[in-house]
């Protein structure tokens, strides 16, 4: 179908206005069916989505894309039954619309109650990835919420694909399909537009690079939730289990690298370094990890290139990690506050004291303990998906499930009653 890009934007928006408006009374029963409809559709139309992706494969190939990137755009079998599968997940969990968060009596007898209800519209901000169309049209749908996408040109033909199976799936379970809309002018004189559709988008949710999210950040006057990049760490203590160090700092790095909760960096208290590091440097090599490292090191191990300023505030989204040496848990605790974009950070010791310091100090959304920080995640949380994970401090923090998705409203019950 031709678009008419000087009026697709207000179109679109106008369209899915009204569609909030006529999904937000929907029942948890036809919310649940339209998920697992669309999920239904997803696997269905398999060869047809991958035959769209490999289109935006090609094209972002040829334009030279980093490898990271084309990790996070393609699109395989097993990808798509994820996506389904988590639409599946979300079906089961409890539609949070019209909980009771509070209620209480005045002394004058009026009965108030605080309760969830839809936010309205979700403008939906993205770079590369087509399983966020998934995750966002699931989770607004689950919560009564209509979204607006603005996916990025690379992922064009993968999010076109996907938002008609949505769209055909939704008109089939008796949904506005003008529930899920798809931007499909990616210029950024349009999206500075998106931007500041106020009256149509109610919040604005950016999803991609550091730079995507300061754009959306500096140029909106929408309200914007606002997700942020992973400079990760994992600081190895004194008393940590060389395996078990070794082995989440593998994890944390090697298992999908290309994502926002995978670290960096890897901060070493010089102790634990002095007796392991050559172990570490070396289990990090064999998993064809490069390595650079801290100049306090240097001549332990002067095949690597040394870390510098910039190694410490880069997130790499690829096989190649920082080794920071400290000799304090405060010094860890410093480096990960000043270089931390407060996603995830992680603490390998078996010292309880300096676990409850690691977590009341250090600033970011999401902590471990012996543990890989590649679990922030909505469904390893149990939130069946996430649209974001949020690294500011207002209303949402860390992985954005169903509940974030939500506002509040509230309700009086009275019996006459008059200010006086």
């Amino acid at each position: 179908m031709h678009i008419d890009h000087e009026n697709e934007l207000l179109d679109k928006a106008k369209a899915v206005r009204l569609a909030s408006q006529k999904i937000s009374g929907k029942s948890e029963r036809e919310k649940n069916n339209a998920l697992r409809e669309i999920a239904e559709q997803l696997v269905k139309n398999t060869r047809a989505i991958l035959s769209a992706n490999q289109m935006d494969m090609d094209h972002a190939k040829e334009k030279g894309m980093p490898n990271p990137l084309l990790d996070r755009l393609m699109l395989n079998e097993k990808r798509i039954h994820t996506m389904a599968k988590a639409l599946e997940q979300l079906a089961e969990l409890h539609d949070p619309i019209g909980d009771v968060l509070e209620k209480w009596v005045r002394p004058n007898n009026l009965h108030i109650k605080k309760i969830r209800v839809p936010i309205g519209v979700i403008g939906m901000v993205y770079e590369a990835r087509p399983n966020v169309t998934i995750d966002a049209a699931g989770l607004c749908i689950k919560t009564g919420n209509a979204v607006f996408l603005r996916g990025s040109r690379s992922a064009l033909q993968s999010n076109k694909a996907l938002v008609s199976i949505i769209q055909r799936a939704l008109r089939s379970s008796d949904f506005p399909p003008e529930s899920v809309q798809l931007l499909e002018d990616t210029s950024h004189d349009t999206a500075n537009k998106f931007f500041r559709l106020n009256g149509w988008i109610d919040v604005l949710i950016p999803r991609g690079s550091s730079r995507l999210i300061q754009t959306v950040i500096q140029q909106a006057s929408i309200p914007v939730l606002e997700t942020g990049a992973g400079n990760c760490h994992v600081f190895i203590d004194e008393t940590a289990i060389p395996k078990m160090a070794i082995s989440i700092v593998l994890n944390a790095k090697t298992q999908r690298p290309s994502v926002c909760n995978a670290i960096e960096t890897v901060i070493v208290h010089k102790k634990w370094f002095d007796r392991y590091g050559t172990d570490l440097i070396e289990a990090l090599q064999a998993a064809q990890v490069n390595c650079r490292i801290d100049p306090l090191e240097a001549n332990q191990f002067p095949e690597l290139p040394i870390a510098t300023e910039e190694d410490w505030a880069t997130e790499y989204l690829d096989k190649i990690i920082a080794v920071k040496i400290v000799d304090s848990l405060n010094e860890a605790i410093h480096h990960i506050n000043h270089y931390g974009t407060k996603h995830s950070e992680s603490i390998i010791t078996e010292n309880s004291d300096h676990v409850a310091i690691f977590f009341q100090k250090v600033d970011a959304s999401t902590l471990y303990h012996n543990a890989s920080t590649r679990f922030t995640d909505g469904e390893e949380f149990g939130f069946g998906a996430e649209i974001g994970i949020s690294t500011q401090k207002l209303h949402a923090r860390g992985p954005m499930g169903l509940n974030v998705l939500t506002s509040i409203k509230y309700l009086i019950e009275g019996s006459g009653q008059i200010r006086e």
